[in-house]
């Protein structure tokens, strides 16, 4: 009989502040205490008319006089709704996936399953940052002159729509960055290079995105830190908290780990993993990547526990280019700079610079406006959903797509078994095709799933594999395309098995032949 050998086919298919005085009615400080904001910021287009936009330019102080309109444009803000209706009301507000087809000879609806990379926006988002630049665009913190207090007022609240909605301590605590990246370089550049020595370790997972990796390897090769990794328990599909005990010790300095992972899908226990860090190692800072838990669960930083945590705004509904760092205030404050410019600094000499209180001390530079009036929008946007009915929705769906996936052959879904709650994502891989196949084939298809090592190559050398496929969902994705997805992935399968089969049998044993296609 014959012995063939499997094959694995490859091919492509073709207003400064120091001008204000209290009675201005503006924020006199980027330092005031927080408050809870209870009314929507004005800067939703949905919550006034283009009568209200024209009211505000001619009459600016209006902006902070706190009298908003209802979101009328939100035909479901007043409807009582179970978790079961989120895609079915969200839906439309998100036109690129309404309208997008893929395909041109037959073109396929989009069917988006790549959330957990990049978030669509809603048209109540974008209108508010087109509203911005056509009202009030201008720079902040620097002008007297009533479009920078417009932009400066919309910014500073965006601050404060982040911090209510993660429950920070204080405003102060809410540093605006370009992105999680960002915010966990910042607290390796500055933490870590300030505090880290030869010898003092910082301990990692194996599961950490790249971004939680290679800026503590750089800072570790500056000061001479060791670098230690929680290992994965692949059986039980999260980390091997046993063996992160076994890591901590008096020397540990800081733990960082994400609280979901963007690849296995498990949601780490974040509390009990603080408490194990408290005892093991009382003097360690606990840094959480937090970009795969805000968007699609309520984050409370004071109920964790945690020192600093970090998000991305893309993943959550809002713009590109914009994330933002939480730390604990005082230990903001005493971390130095890590970059130089203006508005970060208290007095500049020609001898030297004093440097201002977070959060200005490391937003230099022009700060990210429209993404944070952006940003705020997106936020207000769950809140009108509910993040509860969010969480119940997406545990929902992922515990259908995931049992849906585990029925197909030849698919490994990666993290956590049935009935252990996983997030709305699932890596798999298929024996025997390669990731970017199915990823090529599924968009022909319309599906649009992420397909590669998900900048988490340490976790798939741990398993053993090279790649992954994705499909990752958020509250505009439905049942309907779980279904849609699991049967183009079958065909896809099928088509693969079928011509791996034709050529084991017209090689001759000839592993180098591919075929054109």
């Amino acid at each position: 009989m014959k012995q063939t050998t499997r094959t694995t086919v490859r091919f492509a298919v073709f207003f400064p502040f120091f001008l204000s005085s209290p009675s201005d009615g503006f924020l006199t400080s980027r330092h005031e205490t927080f408050t809870h904001p209870s009314k929507p910021s004005f800067l939703d287009s949905r919550f006034y008319s283009s009568h209200r936009r024209h009211h505000v330019l001619q009459n600016p102080d209006v902006a902070t006089t706190g009298e908003h309109k209802e979101n009328d444009n939100l035909w479901w803000k007043n409807i009582s709704f179970e978790h079961s209706d989120v895609a079915t009301l969200t839906r439309p507000d998100f036109e690129i996936i309404i309208k997008t087809k893929i395909g041109e000879e037959v073109p396929k609806p989009l069917v988006y399953l790549d959330s957990a990379a990049t978030s669509h926006t809603p048209k109540q988002v974008i209108e508010d940052i087109a509203d911005y630049y056509e009202t009030m665009n201008s720079n902040v913190h620097r002008g007297a002159h009533t479009l920078s207090r417009m932009a400066t007022t919309a910014f500073e609240e965006g601050r404060d729509t982040v911090a209510s909605f993660v429950n920070a301590y204080s405003r102060n605590e809410i540093i605006f960055t370009s992105g999680a990246t960002e915010a966990i370089n910042l607290v390796a550049s500055s933490f870590g290079r300030s505090t880290l020595k030869e010898g003092d370790e910082v301990v990692l997972t194996e599961m950490e995105h790249h971004s939680n990796i290679v800026p503590w390897q750089m800072i570790a090769q500056e000061t001479g830190a060791v670098l230690k990794f929680v290992k994965i328990d692949f059986e039980k599909g999260g980390l091997d908290l046993e063996h992160m005990k076994t890591l901590l010790t008096e020397k540990t300095k800081l733990v960082g780990f994400q609280h979901v992972s963007n690849v296995m899908g498990c949601i780490n226990p974040v509390q009990d993993m603080v408490t194990m860090i408290r005892q093991k190692s009382p003097n360690a800072k606990i840094l959480l990547d937090a970009c795969q838990s805000v968007p699609h669960m309520k984050v409370d930083v004071q109920e964790l526990g945690v020192d600093f945590l970090a998000a991305s705004g893309h993943k959550m509904c809002g713009p590109t280019g914009i994330g933002f760092l939480w730390g604990r205030e005082d230990l903001l404050n005493s971390m130095p700079p890590y970059m130089g410019g203006g508005e970060m600094i208290d007095q500049v000499t020609l001898e030297g610079s004093t440097y201002a209180q977070a959060p200005a001390r490391f937003e230099a530079g022009t700060p990210p406006i429209a993404q944070a009036v952006g940003l705020a929008s997106a936020i207000r946007y769950l809140e009108k959903i509910g993040m509860d009915k969010v969480e119940a929705y997406e545990h929902e769906i992922a515990s259908y797509m995931y049992k849906r996936m585990s029925q197909v052959k030849k698919v490994t879904v990666l993290g956590p078994p049935e009935g252990v709650e996983r997030a709305a994502l699932c890596a798999f891989y298929v024996d025997g095709v390669h990731p970017s196949d199915l990823g090529t084939f599924l968009d022909i298809e319309g599906v649009a799933v992420r397909a590669g090592h998900h900048c988490c190559q340490p976790l798939h050398q741990a398993k053993g594999i090279s790649h992954s496929a994705r499909a990752s969902l958020y509250i505009y994705n439905t049942k309907e395309e779980v279904d849609y997805f699991v049967d183009q992935l079958e065909k896809t399968i099928q088509f693969f098995t079928g011509l791996e089969t034709q050529i084991d049998g017209a090689s001759g044993g000839d592993d180098g032949f591919v075929p054109f296609i």
